[in-house]
C-alpha cells in the first residue's frame, strides 16, 4: 500500500482525501518511483475543480514529480534502481510512490537538487517553450509577465532578462513586487493599485509590448491585449482567475492587427526528443547559473488541500513542494 492524495468528488480544496492505496507493480515499458517531492500547480486545482475533466473519478492529483526508480518493470533498460528521475505527466504525482511509462522520464544531474527537479518539469518547461518556442524572446524585446512573483512568474522573468529583453511584471502587493524584481524585472506594476495596461503605455512610452504571457485569464485578458504594440502576440497559457470568457475576433483587429494563442506544454514535449531537448536547456540554464529556482513553502503531502487554499488565496509566491 502507498499514501495519495485523492479526489473522488470534483470541488473546492476540502475534497482532497489522504488515504491507502493498491499499487501494483511496474507494467510493460514503466518504472517505480518512490517520490522525494512533488510539484503543486494552478492545473492541479483545475482538475480539482472540474474546470479541467479528468478521465474518471476517483484520481490521484498532480503532474509533476521527482524521485528515485526502486524498480523496472518488463522492457525497461535505459533506466535502474537507484536512478533519480523527474516527470511531467497527466495526473497520479500526489502520492508517496507511483508508476511511470519509462520513456516520459528524465534523469536529473547531480547538481539538481529533487524539489527543482519537481518544480521544473512543469513550471520550468513551461517556461522554456513559452519564451524559445511560443514567442522567442531576444536582445531589445519587451515583455510583460503577469504573475510575475509566482512559480512560472520568477522563472519567466530571469530567463527573458538573461535572453536580452526589458521585462515588465505584475504583482498583487509591494513584497511580490520586489521579489520580482530581484529576479530579473526591469519594471512591476502592482496590479491592485492602478491599472497596469496603462502603466505598460507609460512605461514604454507608448511603444508597448511585443509579447504578453498571462497565465491569470479572465482578470487580466482585456488588458493584456491593450498592453501589446501592433501585430504583438498574446500568450494565455493559465487560467488562475478563470476561464478567457468568449470574444470577438474583431477586437484583435481593432487593438492593431494582434495574434493570440493558447498553447499547452504537452504539445511541446510530446517526442522524447522535445522532451530532452527542453530539459537539456531548463537543466543547463540552472547549473550555469541563468536561473535559480525560487522554492519558498513545501508542505506535507498529507497537508495537499491547505497548499491548494494557500495558492488559490495567494499568498505564495515562487514554487511550492509536497514532501511525502
Amino acid at each position: 500500500m502507498i499514501k495519495a492524495v485523492r479526489v473522488h468528488k470534483l470541488g473546492g480544496p476540502d475534497v482532497l482525501t489522504y488515504e491507502d492505496v493498491e499499487l501494483p507493480p511496474p507494467g510493460q515499458g514503466e518504472v517505480r518511483i518512490r517520490h522525494h517531492a512533488i510539484g503543486i500547480n494552478f492545473i492541479d486545482c483545475y482538475f480539482r475543480s472540474g474546470l479541467y475533466k479528468a478521465p474518471s473519478l476517483p484520481f490521484t492529483v498532480g503532474h509533476e514529480g521527482a524521485g528515485e526508480i526502486t524498480a523496472v518493470g518488463p522492457g525497461v533498460t535505459n533506466f535502474h534502481p537507484g536512478d533519480r528521475v523527474a516527470y511531467y505527466l497527466n495526473l497520479g504525482a500526489y502520492a508517496t510512490e507511483r508508476n511511470a511509462p519509462a520513456d516520459r522520464l528524465v534523469k536529473l544531474p547531480d547538481h539538481i537538487t529533487y524539489e527543482q527537479g519537481a518544480v521544473l518539469m512543469l513550471k520550468g518547461l513551461t517556461v522554456w517553450y513559452l519564451l524559445h518556442k511560443t514567442f522567442q524572446v531576444q536582445q531589445g524585446n519587451r515583455v510583460l509577465i503577469h504573475a510575475a512573483a509566482g512559480g512560472i512568474g520568477l522563472l519567466a522573468c530571469q530567463w527573458a532578462k538573461a535572453l536580452g529583453a526589458t521585462v515588465i511584471g505584475t504583482a498583487g502587493s509591494r513584497e511580490k513586487a520586489d521579489l520580482a524584481m530581484a529576479n530579473g524585472c526591469d519594471h512591476v506594476i502592482l496590479y491592485k493599485e492602478e491599472d497596469f495596461a496603462e502603466r505598460v503605455k507609460q512605461i514604454s512610452r507608448g511603444e508597448l509590448c511585443d509579447v504578453v504571457y498571462d497565465g491569470v485569464g479572465k482578470d487580466t485578458f482585456q488588458g493584456s491585449l491593450r498592453s501589446l504594440r501592433k501585430r504583438g502576440l498574446l500568450v494565455s497559457f493559465g487560467n488562475a482567475s478563470g476561464a478567457v470568457p468568449p470574444f470577438s475576433v474583431n477586437e484583435l483587429n481593432t487593438h492593431g492587427s494582434l495574434f493570440v494563442t493558447r498553447p499547452k506544454l504537452a504539445d511541446h514535449i510530446e517526442t522524447r526528443k522535445d522532451l530532452m531537448e527542453g530539459a537539456d536547456a531548463l537543466f543547463a540554464a540552472v547549473i550555469n547559473g541563468t536561473l535559480h529556482v525560487p522554492i519558498n513553502r513545501a508542505y506535507a503531502l498529507k497537508d495537499a488541500a491547505k497548499a491548494h487554499i494557500d495558492l488559490e488565496s495567494r499568498v505564495t509566491t515562487g514554487a511550492s513542494v509536497l514532501k511525502p
